[in-house]
């Protein structure tokens, strides 16, 4: 199969002839149909955080069901599924008491002694947040994909495999947002946009988004932001709280830098959450002052969402399916494979929304 291969960190991917391993017992092969750009990929493209190499990146994917291992029950040949880079093993502490989406268990890896699942040439393939999906075809754990309803386009399926399920799960699971309570939302790019499109659906007060980019800020508008501000403007913060009389009940974070992290804590009111989604660089760290533990605001992570995805992307499927959610308009463009490093390219400019890598 064709895949893009990254094998040293800043440099460009290569399309390269990959092998597949045909799948043991609890393992599907995947035909990729479409994979978004996703900033976390360029991360580990650049270099911020390291992963062995040569690996494939891409993680945020569907595609049809190609083959099933012997034990495989929860997917069949045929099926359209959305893969999720949160594997679970569904037997370890964070599985059995809902939080599947820090489970880490090596079981949803190949057991040692079996050949690996990627190669090239005679070179094991690091397969990267176990998908790997820059490639025609997809080895996962069936842990790792879930079957949706066959009406739904997969180049928009594809997002709900990180975007989606991070921003809209950070609204829904993380932050919890009741009707009527405020969100601001710090970064409109493709999570972003999907936290702002969720707490719509949620029912929020105000939803203000915060972007540097123009229409970027448009789009969150269209979403369901209403009310939009150029977050360059050093001004912003103030802004949001004169607008809500005091800050909001919920700040998300969905940029990855501590300078807006920082923004998410200033904007809350007495008693507000900030939920940081984005992936600051390593060793970086972000707080809350002595007044603001006095004043009840609390900070969290939201890892993916803190999803439990074979429950929440049919879900998210059946609101885009009924007109609630907005994948459309989150999509800037569709590229083939062969212009992958184009979309990274793309993306550190930090202007487009989501590119989609669509295979033929």
């Amino acid at each position: 199969m064709k895949a893009a291969v990254l094998h040293a960190a800043g440099a460009p991917l290569t399309i390269e002839d990959v092998t597949v391993a045909d799948p043991l017992p609890h393992e599907v092969l995947i035909r990729t149909c479409a994979v978004g750009v996703c900033r976390s990929d360029l991360h580990f493209v650049d270099g911020v955080y390291p992963h062995a190499l040569p690996t494939i990146p891409g993680h945020e994917a569907a595609g049809i069901v190609e083959a099933v291992g012997s034990e495989v029950r929860t997917v069949k040949v045929g099926d359209p599924v959305v893969t999720c880079l949160s594997a679970y093993c569904g037997q370890c502490e964070f599985c059995v008491t809902g939080r599947m989406a820090l489970c880490v268990d090596a079981a949803v890896r190949r057991p040692k002694g079996a050949p690996p699942r990627l190669m090239l040439g005679d070179r094991p393939v690091a397969q990267m947040l176990n998908l790997s999906a820059y490639a025609e075809l997809m080895l996962v754990h069936d842990h790792a994909c879930v079957a949706i309803d066959p009406a739904m386009p997969l180049d928009r399926a594809a997002l709900l495999g990180c975007a989606v399920t991070t921003g809209a799960g950070a609204v829904f699971n993380t932050s919890d947002v009741t009707p009527g309570e405020t969100v601001c939302v710090i970064g409109c790019g493709g999570i972003g946009l999907a936290a702002v499109n969720a707490a719509r659906i949620a029912g929020a007060g105000r939803i203000i988004a915060l972007d540097p980019v123009a229409e970027k800020r448009a789009l969150a508008e269209q979403l369901g932001a209403t009310h939009s501000l150029d977050a360059a403007d050093p001004t912003a913060a103030d802004a949001v709280i004169a607008l809500t009389r005091g800050g909001v009940h919920h700040a998300i974070e969905a940029v990855g830098r501590t300078d807006s992290a920082a923004t998410a804590v200033k904007v809350l009111r007495r008693g507000g959450t900030a939920t940081i989604l984005g992936m600051l660089p390593p060793g970086e760290r972000v707080g809350l002052s002595a007044i603001d533990l006095l004043s009840g605001k609390r900070l969290q992570g939201g890892l993916m969402g803190s999803n439990r995805f074979p429950v929440d992307i049919p879900r998210l499927v059946d609101f885009y399916l009924r007109g609630l959610l907005d994948l459309d308009t989150i999509i800037a463009e569709r590229l083939p494979l062969a212009r992958i490093n184009d979309a990274f390219a793309t993306l550190r400019q930090g202007d487009a929304t989501r590119t989609v890598i669509t295979f033929a």
